[in-house]
């Protein structure tokens, strides 16, 4: 059992179960990469269908505990038996910040927003006071009716709360949670694989990355990377853990990337900023990715170990197929045969500039 099992009183995302089979987690990623290479209309219609059934599923459960709390049902809102431990916070903060991790996504496909300079805050702005409400009402909710025991004991807070509540209809909210958990992937699938092909671009990741599929204009390289990296990932068994890995790893490098800005305002203040936010913000975001990337390297050295070696597995890749610019001949050939074979296997091409 991880500590954010122990000490936490709230679950992470109220609809995803802790203990998925890995099985049905591979099949879904093979459905929705197929889909993300395919069509990114069927990306997006996929996104936005999944995405209003989760907040259809969330709204149900709101409304019945809203009935339950003016029922008199609020025995379980308590703190007993909470440990306060920073260590213990900072790591219960991986599974939490899991819940609302997205926001950051939007960023990757601001070349695919129209309007970004005026869509991208309003997005971001809107998403995150949603999420927030939503997900803190959703919690409030299971309260009413289960205990912190029983929230920390169920394989899905969501599913326990409806059977004890909606009887013979009880299974329509697994049916939300699968299309919450499916939704929630595609959306990786689909902003991350532009993060790879944006990055591939600006010359900082292999060519094939550049490309785009002839006939279905998609970054059919960059998804199968995703892909391939998620399969990865879907070796380690224990959730709990893989959210720890990946939480560390990506909150240090948010962190590190927001360190950017205040020091780019002082190095460069005239640099032409289209989209221009107030220090304050980055400022107080530094100061929390310190406390949930520095606290948990006592209080869990080895998940922190594993996922600052994900990071840097990133280097060797950097280095061979980017820094190092005196390539031999031989290496220099091999790589463009394996590029050219691979442009033929998927058919994809570097977009035109023009």
């Amino acid at each position: 059992m991880t500590a954010w099992e122990k000490e936490s009183p709230i679950p992470p995302n109220p609809l995803v179960p802790p203990s998925p089979d890995p099985h049905y987690a591979k099949k879904a990623l093979l459905v929705l990469t197929f889909v993300n290479c395919w069509d990114v209309g069927w990306a997006t219609k996929v996104q936005d269908t999944f995405t209003y059934a989760k907040l259809l599923a969330l709204f149900i459960i709101i409304i019945t505990g809203a009935y339950q709390l003016f029922t008199g049902h609020t025995e379980h809102f308590t703190f007993k038996d909470s440990k306060h431990e920073v260590t213990n916070i900072a790591l219960s903060f991986y599974s939490g910040l899991f819940a609302y991790n997205g926001w950051n996504y939007l960023n990757f496909i601001i070349e695919e927003l129209k309007d970004p300079v005026k869509n991208l805050p309003r997005a971001i702005g809107i998403s995150c006071l949603l999420v927030t409400i939503v997900y803190v009402f959703a919690n409030a909710a299971f309260y009413t009716t289960l205990s912190p025991a029983d929230v920390l004991k169920s394989e899905a807070v969501a599913v326990t709360f409806a059977n004890r509540l909606y009887g013979s209809m009880a299974w329509i909210i697994p049916v939300f949670v699968a299309m919450s958990t499916f939704g929630a992937v595609n959306g990786i699938l689909l902003t991350s694989s532009r993060l790879f092909y944006a990055g591939a671009c600006e010359g900082q990741m292999p060519e094939i990355l550049t490309m785009i599929q002839i006939q279905r204009l998609t970054p059919t390289p960059a998804v199968l990377t995703i892909a391939l990296l998620s399969l990865l990932y879907l070796t380690v068994s224990d959730i709990f853990a893989l959210i720890n890995y990946v939480g560390f790893a990506t909150w240090l490098s948010i962190g590190v990337a927001v360190l950017c800005l205040p020091w780019l305002r002082w190095k460069q203040p005239d640099l032409a900023r289209p989209i221009k936010v107030n220090l304050f913000f980055p400022i107080i975001y530094i100061i929390a990715s310190v406390f949930v990337t520095v606290v948990p390297m006592f209080a869990s050295p080895y998940e922190t170990l594993y996922g600052t070696l994900m990071i840097l597995s990133s280097v060797p890749v950097y280095f061979v197929f980017v820094s190092w610019k005196n390539k031999p001949k031989s290496f220099q050939r091999g790589v463009a045969r394996a590029t050219r074979v691979l442009q033929k296997l998927i058919m994809v091409v570097r977009p035109s500039n023009k």
